[in-house]
């Protein structure tokens, strides 16, 4: 019922601004910064350190919450109406329910020429082999930083497209950012080496973390491969469960996105301990743990190396 209501009111906001603007943006005055629209807060952050004083950046899905299954408010249809462009991460992220393509649909961004970039572009994606999944590409590549590099370069070709009389400050924000990105990846390449090889069993209750495991070295096992409408399912509990004794994991490791409880219950069954919470959907919020994309990898890294190196 309440989505109902929901997508009445988008339905009847996306009406009135059809008619008042048909979805287009009015020309930036000089000096006035680019709005923009982020699907998620992971892209959020992104933007906002490649388009630095120059843009107004909001995030649809808020800190938190899981843009897998997100669903848009009015408010949401009215910025994404106005924005100058929106930005977001495709792989099958946001389009798995069909949530962002109504809203683009119905915010008037959705023809060939519409400002939407999907910062994912170039990455070579992983595939799902889940059942009801199989074949569909895997949306988490932003845990590889690599991947986020490229993310960086598709938001800076995306924003100097936009706006090219500031293109020489895209160009100098992207590589000071890709710099720091580039130096992390390093760290945690180091870093993982540390962790024996036999102990790299990397257990979380979403599979987010196979992009992360291919990059350095993990093994990636999970109680579910992508969030949806059928996790922590008996079948799913008993065949992780069976991993992590067969395995000898070390520790478990809980997303900050996700009920716990699935996770507990494998926690009880095997006596393997949480060693803590990571992030995978979202950042944390402003001044606590991984409140930008860099501290967020940072935190999983050392959340992870703690946990495992033991």
């Amino acid at each position: 019922m309440k989505k109902s209501i929901m997508l009445f009111a988008m339905i009847v906001v996306g009406t009135l601004l059809s008619a008042c603007n048909q979805g287009t943006t009015a020309p930036k005055e000089k000096g006035e910064k680019l709005q923009i629209v982020a699907t998620y807060s992971i892209v959020y952050d992104i933007v906002k350190n490649v388009g630095g004083d120059l843009v107004d950046v909001h995030s649809l899905a808020p800190i938190g919450s899981d843009p897998h299954q997100y669903d848009p408010l009015p408010e949401d249809l009215v910025l994404t109406s106005d924005a100058d462009a929106v930005f977001y991460n495709g792989l099958n992220l946001e389009e798995g329910n069909a949530w962002f393509t109504k809203l683009m649909e119905t915010a008037g961004k959705s023809g060939e020429d519409a400002p939407v970039f999907r910062v994912s572009e170039g990455v070579k994606p992983m595939l799902l082999n889940s059942l009801d999944h199989k074949g569909e590409e895997d949306p988490h590549a932003w845990l590889d930083v690599r991947n986020g590099i490229k993310y960086t370069e598709n938001v800076r070709d995306a924003l100097k497209k936009l706006d090219p009389a500031n293109a020489a400050k895209y160009d100098e924000n992207a590589d000071a950012y890709r710099a720091e990105l580039q130096a992390l990846h390093e760290d945690i390449m180091q870093k993982m080496k540390e962790i024996p090889k036999e102990q790299r069993i990397l257990v979380t209750s979403e599979g987010a973390f196979k992009y992360f495991s291919d990059a350095y070295d993990f093994s990636a096992a999970y109680i579910w491969e992508i969030n949806s409408h059928h996790e922590g399912t008996p079948e799913q509990l008993t065949n992780i469960i069976s991993t992590v004794t067969s395995e000898n994991a070390k520790a478990l490791f809980l997303e900050t996105s996700v009920d716990p409880r699935s996770m507990e219950m494998v926690s009880r069954e095997t006596n393997v301990p949480i060693a803590g919470k990571i992030f995978t959907d979202s950042l944390g919020k402003p001044g606590d743990d991984g409140d930008t994309y860099i501290n967020m990898l940072k935190w999983n890294a050392d959340m992870i190396f703690n946990g495992l190196n033991n």
